[in-house]
């Protein structure tokens, strides 16, 4: 297991039947078997706050371990507002700071989205990316995962049912992990 590459995955929603978790899940079920995935829940991380950026809660420091670890990172958001859910902006408050520690720095990341709408996450991913330009990331441009009206793909026990949605997953799974060395290599 410690040869194979590592990817973490963290959804932008608390849900516990959330449809971005589902994609998150679907990745993990499309890997390859030389590369794992595993999925950190947001959930419990606390509105950041500097005086404890020095200090941060035992939950944040796990977060911020999880991430310098991994090889790659996958992050699912659904959209609200036309841009990101404050839970994952919190988490990337968290996760940055202090500057000197940010665990985001130079990490390549693929982007994916699912919602009830029929834009499928294409706002909320681009405010997405430009975090993502200040926190030094490299997200992976292609393929776009945007998944309008998710209720239609995912049953009611969490399980994406869509295959041209399965096969997109797939293959941007496939595509950061290859993004992934190249990067490596420069």
């Amino acid at each position: 297991m410690a040869n194979n590459f590592c990817i973490l995955g963290f959804a932008g929603s608390l849900r516990k039947r959330s449809y971005n978790k589902a994609l998150l899940n679907a990745a993990r079920e499309l890997l390859s078997k030389d590369a794992e995935l595993e999925i950190f829940d947001l959930g419990g991380i606390p509105l950041f706050n500097a005086d404890q950026e020095q200090q941060p809660p035992a939950k944040v420091q796990e977060f911020k371990t999880k991430i310098k670890a991994a090889d790659a990172l996958v992050i699912a958001s659904p959209e609200y507002n036309y841009s990101i859910p404050g839970v994952l902006k919190n988490a990337l408050d968290w996760g940055s700071r202090p500057h000197v520690d940010n665990c985001f720095d130079d990490k390549p990341v693929a982007i994916m989205g699912a919602s009830i709408g029929m834009l499928g996450t294409a706002r909320a991913q681009y405010h997405l990316r430009q975090s993502c330009v200040y926190l030094n990331m490299h997200p992976l441009n292609r393929p776009e995962v945007m998944v309008p009206f998710a209720q239609d793909k995912i049953d009611k026990s969490g399980k994406l049912t869509d295959e041209q949605t399965r096969a997109k997953i797939k293959d941007l799974i496939e595509s950061l992990v290859v993004w992934t060395h190249r990067l490596k290599k420069t």
